[in-house]
């Protein structure tokens, strides 16, 4: 999916594949002067649609909130910077009426403006999907498949199951992706968290991998 996507708009899947960001999130995300090589990121505010006009807003539920930088993702908005630079772009502040507030957004329109998800989602992302195969290409004067899994949202399902799989919390998981109650998280990822007996097979077979593959298997169990 990443490699179906325009180049100036590949990154996107970094941030909400690796990062579990919202769409608005990652449309919103400012340039950072750490150059990205920290080891957090903070996630402060999201370009949205209000009244048919971009604003700028806080994240959902107004929760800001920090997620670990991993140093691959880093390297992926570090080249992106570089090919793409951010810009300064002006919005009001909450509502088309509001004050008016300048961010450097990592991401833009090739004319320096920011993405509007109702353009982006039709124009860019959905195209992409139907390159990759995951949608089929609409018949003429018809309209893609509309459906909330083949939505941006799905990048951060990709990020809970990556983080489930690994063994993180679920506590942790609800602070990662701005969720104001962990219950929450686990009732809609529940699905995604390795079964017990999965659990269980992942971890002798990676100790009797970290065993070379000797033949006799771990020195620890040939005394039995």
């Amino acid at each position: 999916m990443r490699g179906a996507l325009p180049k100036r708009y590949r990154a996107m899947a970094d941030a909400g594949g690796g990062l579990g960001l919202r769409q608005g999130e990652i449309f919103g995300l400012p340039d950072d002067p750490a150059d990205f090589r920290g080891e957090w990121l903070r996630v402060a505010n999201q370009v949205k649609v209000a009244n048919g006009h971009l604003v700028f807003g806080p994240p959902k539920r107004e929760k800001e909130r920090d997620v670990p930088l991993p140093h691959r993702i880093g390297q992926m908005l570090r080249e992106h910077r570089e090919e793409f630079p951010p810009v300064d772009v002006t919005l009001p502040w909450l509502k088309p009426d509001g004050p008016l507030v300048t961010k450097r957004l990592l991401f833009s329109l090739p004319g320096g403006s920011a993405v509007r998800r109702t353009d982006f989602n039709t124009r860019v992302w959905k195209f992409a999907l139907v390159q990759a195969g995951i949608i089929p290409e609409p018949q003429p004067g018809e309209r893609h498949q509309a459906a909330r899994e083949h939505g941006m949202h799905a990048l951060r399902h990709f990020y809970a199951s990556v983080l489930l799989d690994a063994g993180e919390n679920v506590k942790a998981l609800s602070t990662y992706l701005g969720h104001g109650d962990p219950g929450f998280t686990l009732r809609t990822y529940t699905h995604l968290m390795p079964s017990s007996e999965g659990r269980t097979r992942k971890a002798v077979d990676g100790m009797y991998e970290a065993t070379d593959s000797a033949a006799d298997g771990p020195q620890a169990a040939q005394g039995e």
